[in-house]
């Protein structure tokens, strides 16, 4: 099954992590948006809605590929203000927008909202909130380490799944994976950015006798799931 042959159903989200880092192609009933696509073909993309970016670190921005794929797609491209300015002379400007903390803008009925990042190497990072027509909420943490305002968010927004960063960024670990999840309190957490099998599982593991009552998803790198949100009644 691919992601592009994939139609979530109301009420659910189909996603696929692609690279080692934070690479996800998320798909909602009607539209489809990747995250940071480095280390991947310009032609697996064919639909695509929306690239976001979170931060101009190499292995987040690729600006050759996202000229590649927006010239294939036609696609929206939202950007930290960094990486906004390195694809300025590359990407359409009526294409190209810069998200900076608590911008929130539409594509139809998904919203995307940038907040907070706590990764310091980077110059201008955000990490995004992905809201579908059915409400169900991806948190897309991008590069980041813990920071008090995850609790606001988890709070103000409820997300339904949490990409939690576990390895290579600095400072990154499963403990500060668990960190995030304790903050936001999802229904599901997803271990990425990472090239370890062990951390995804050590993350796991260190979930479970947290007891937070958090499903943990360990993604296997190109596969396709999906994700429903809990119904009342």
């Amino acid at each position: 099954m691919s992601i592009e042959s994939t139609v979530p159903k109301k009420n659910e989200i189909a996603f696929k992590w692609f690279n080692d880092y934070a690479g996800v192609t998320v798909k909602t009933p009607t539209k489809t948006l990747v995250v940071d696509p480095v280390d991947v073909n310009a032609k697996n993309f064919t639909t695509l809605d929306a690239i976001l970016i979170t931060h101009e670190h190499y292995d987040h921005l690729d600006g050759p590929l996202i000229r590649k794929i927006q010239e294939r797609t036609q696609c929206q491209i939202l950007a930290d203000p960094t990486s906004t300015k390195k694809l300025s002379n590359t990407i359409p400007l009526e294409k190209l927008q810069e998200m900076t903390l608590g911008t929130e803008t539409k594509i139809d009925n998904v919203t995307v909202r940038a907040e907070m990042c706590n990764h310091p190497p980077a110059t201008t990072p955000i990490t995004f909130l992905i809201t579908s027509e059915d409400k169900v909420r991806i948190f897309h943490t991008a590069d980041s380490m813990p920071f008090p305002e995850m609790k606001d968010i988890g709070k103000n927004h409820k997300p339904d799944i949490v990409f939690c960063t576990v390895g290579i960024a600095p400072g990154t670990s499963p403990k500060t994976g668990i960190e995030i999840v304790k903050l936001v309190k999802p229904k599901v957490a997803v271990p990425y950015h990472t090239a370890s099998r062990d951390d995804l599982s050590r993350f796991c593991g260190m979930l479970a006798k947290e007891a937070l009552k958090v499903k943990c998803l360990v993604a296997k790198r190109g596969n396709v799931y999906i994700v429903g949100k809990e119904r009342k009644g």
